[in-house]
């Protein structure tokens, strides 16, 4: 895994395509053409897909556009890492090897430009909120329930379960508009003064906060719900939105500590 990504970055998490309006996909198509043009690294923070798996031979067919424009814009020389979400945690080789992220089920931690940063997708990160779900996933992601998910179901069948399944996580939005996972961010920042940027997904909402230490908490909301993506350059990150022609417009933004 690379442990240092150049600027401009950009970071975008939770589109849920196969869930999310057909607009939505348009848009971050767009979205990925202004990276290839004006960045160095790209970060999917998770749930880019409302549901993803790889069988043998077989992948889901929604979003193969994007997955496409992922794959050239790696062959443009655009180093890609996706961290896995809640959605999106069953990736491998198709990923990998084909499209040629670096696919990762834990945080990344590393170098963007000069910010010491730390992004993970939050799922199960709050203490108390969150236990019943950290049991859940820890079968879900167990090797065995992945065997029997790849083969003992036909894959049609296997993806309408998945699909019929996730509707509540995507739909719901947290009943602390997004607090608990600021909470738990700006408690790490407090603990690890030496971090710049630490970055979560998940809850949907937008933020772009600073710790009283000098480090940024920087959520991008949720693609689904509206095209909003972090931009990090050398001295500044940025919170921006986007137009189906890739347009983007500045919403907020905090400059590095010095």
């Amino acid at each position: 895994m690379p442990e240092t990504l150049q600027t401009p970055c950009y970071l975008v998490s939770d589109a849920h395509l196969g869930a999310a309006p057909a607009d939505a996909e348009r848009t971050l198509l767009a979205f990925l053409e202004q990276v290839r043009t004006d960045g160095k690294s790209l970060v999917i923070n998770g749930d880019l897909f409302d549901f993803w798996f790889e069988w043998g031979q077989v992948i889901p067919r929604t979003g193969f556009r994007t997955l496409a424009a992922l794959a050239a814009l790696r062959d443009a020389g655009v180093e890609i890492v996706w961290v896995a979400g809640n959605h999106d945690c069953w990736g491998g080789d198709v990923l990998q090897h084909d499209v040629g992220v670096t696919y990762s089920l834990i945080p990344w931690r590393g170098m963007i430009g000069p910010w010491n940063a730390l992004i993970e997708h939050g799922d199960g990160s709050r203490e108390l909120e969150d236990a019943p779900y950290r049991r859940l996933r820890t079968v879900l992601r167990h090797p065995l329930c992945s065997w029997a998910f790849r083969h003992l179901l036909h894959p049609d069948w296997a993806v309408a379960i998945a699909k019929g399944s996730s509707h509540t996580s995507r739909s719901m939005r947290p009943a602390d508009g997004g607090s608990g996972l600021q909470r738990v961010a700006l408690a790490q920042l407090a603990a690890e003064p030496a971090l710049d940027l630490l970055v979560f997904g998940h809850s949907h909402a937008q933020s772009l906060d600073r710790a009283s230490g000098g480090g940024v908490y920087g959520n991008p909301g949720a693609w689904l719900d509206g095209p909003t993506a972090l931009r990090i350059d050398a001295d500044v990150v940025e919170l921006v939105s986007y137009d189906e022609a890739g347009t983007r417009t500045l919403k907020r933004e905090h400059r590095r500590r010095s």
